[in-house]
Parts: structure tokens; C-alpha cells; sequence
């Protein structure tokens, strides 16, 4: 068995400038991320992929090992595959680049599953969602999962519809955390499925997996993360980081 972890880091992004490279209790955000999931005991290996040479630096300042790619990546999983396509791994973890809580616990979870895992070739993580603010967020994608541990569908949507406006406190309703697990071998194919109506739609790259037939296991943790998109969020993450540290 060998996992690599990759954290795809792009410079540009629109609600919160250069966010992988802000400036977080000292750090560039992106540090945070790598020191965590440098923690992470079932990694054999680590890397930032990015196509900005400014990320490059400020990474490899630190002692990230940094694979450059082309500014074409249209998302981060391009990105990932063209960082690990001549890598001689089993599985690869898509480690999002602005998750700065990321709990290094969860990333091992995650390898763990992968490793025995038989029906489905890629894997992910859910969290129970324990305020009502986060089930009307858009920004906060909803999943719903079967008995057996796969999901049935993720959405920005509430799901499921709460028909006869049940206590919101007497529901189960989960949110998915923005890290993937792959089977290499499914991830050099999965570029090549088209996009489906259903990612198009809701915007959600997952659902292409889901439309084209094949499984996503699902595992939860009770681990909260955040991901940073503006800068309500980043002063949320330094407010819990500081306490943390207390």
C-alpha cells in the first residue's frame, strides 16, 4: 500500500485574493494545511501542486516538495492528475489547499478505507451538521448515504426535504468535507468521463462519479474544518486557532 497526499493550490481565486497565501496567525495559509497533513501517519508522501511560481516559493520556503502544472488544470483534480500521473502510487488524496484545520486523523481514516475497500473507487468524508445556518449555506454541500456507507447524492440543496417541518434538532442531516481518496487507477480514468448534467448543474465535480455508475464510500468524523473562501471565514479559523493554542 502507497498514499500520496496532494494539496492542488491555485493563486488565483475571486472572493479572497491569493488565498493560499494569506497571512494566518504568522503563516501563509497553506502551511497550516501542509504542517497537518504532514502529520498524518498513512502518507508515504506529501506534495503541493500548483501552477504559480509565487505559491512555489513561498511552499518550498517551508519544505514543501512542490510539483508545478499547467495553468490549463481546469480544476484541482486535473491538477492532481497531471502532478501524480508518473508517481508509482495505490492510492492519491486530494487534500484541499485552504482547509487549515484539516484533521491529520481523518486523512489516515481515509487511507484506511481506501486500503480495504472492495465496491467503490474513490472515498470521502461526511460531518453531521449541527447548525441550521449551514443547512441553508449553499456553500455548504449536503450529502445524503445508504445504509451501507455509500453516497446516494450530494447537493447544494437541503437534503433530505424536511416535509413535515420536523425539529431540526430531531434530524440527521450531513455535510461533506472537501477531501477525496482515489483509487490511483480511477483517478487517471476519471478524466477522461465526461462532465454529466448533474456536475454541471449543481456545480459539484463529485457527481460526475456518481452519474457515470461507479461508488463513493463515505466515512464520518466528528472533526470540524473549515474552508476558507472570504474573509469572514479566515477570522473564524484565527479565533479557533488561537484557542487551540491556550
Amino acid at each position: 500500500m502507497k498514499a500520496i497526499g496532494v494539496i492542488p493550490a491555485r493563486y488565483a481565486s475571486t472572493r479572497l485574493k491569493a488565498k493560499v497565501l494569506v497571512d494566518l496567525l504568522g503563516k501563509p495559509l497553506i502551511q497550516h494545511v501542509w504542517e497537518r497533513a504532514s502529520q498524518a501517519k498513512r502518507l508515504d508522501g506529501l506534495l503541493i501542486a500548483t501552477d504559480d511560481e509565487r505559491v512555489k516559493n513561498v511552499c518550498e520556503s517551508f519544505g514543501a516538495k512542490v510539483v508545478m502544472t499547467s495553468p490549463a488544470c481546469a480544476s484541482g483534480s486535473d491538477r492532481i492528475i497531471e502532478a501524480v500521473k508518473d508517481l508509482n502510487a495505490a492510492y492519491i488524496l486530494n487534500i484541499q489547499g485552504d482547509e487549515p484545520l484539516i484533521d491529520p486523523g481523518v486523512i489516515d481514516n481515509l487511507v484506511m478505507t481506501l486500503w480495504k475497500e472492495k465496491q467503490a473507487p474513490v472515498a470521502t468524508v461526511i460531518k453531521r451538521i449541527d447548525k441550521e445556518e449551514d443547512l441553508v449555506n449553499p456553500n455548504v454541500v449536503k450529502v445524503v448515504v445508504d445504509k451501507k456507507g455509500y453516497a446516494l447524492y450530494f447537493s447544494r440543496s437541503i437534503m433530505p426535504f424536511n416535509r413535515d417541518a420536523v425539529d431540526f434538532k430531531e434530524l440527521v442531516y450531513f455535510k461533506h468535507l472537501g477531501i477525496y481518496g482515489y483509487h490511483k487507477s480511477f483517478l487517471m480514468s476519471f478524466k477522461k468521463l465526461p462532465k454529466s448534467k448533474l456536475e454541471e448543474t449543481e456545480k459539484l465535480e463529485q457527481l460526475r462519479v456518481l452519474e457515470a455508475g461507479y461508488k463513493i464510500r463515505v466515512i464520518e468524523t466528528d472533526k470540524e474544518t473549515i474552508s476558507v473562501d472570504t474573509a469572514e471565514d479566515l477570522e473564524k479559523v484565527k479565533s479557533i486557532l488561537r484557542k487551540l493554542k491556550k
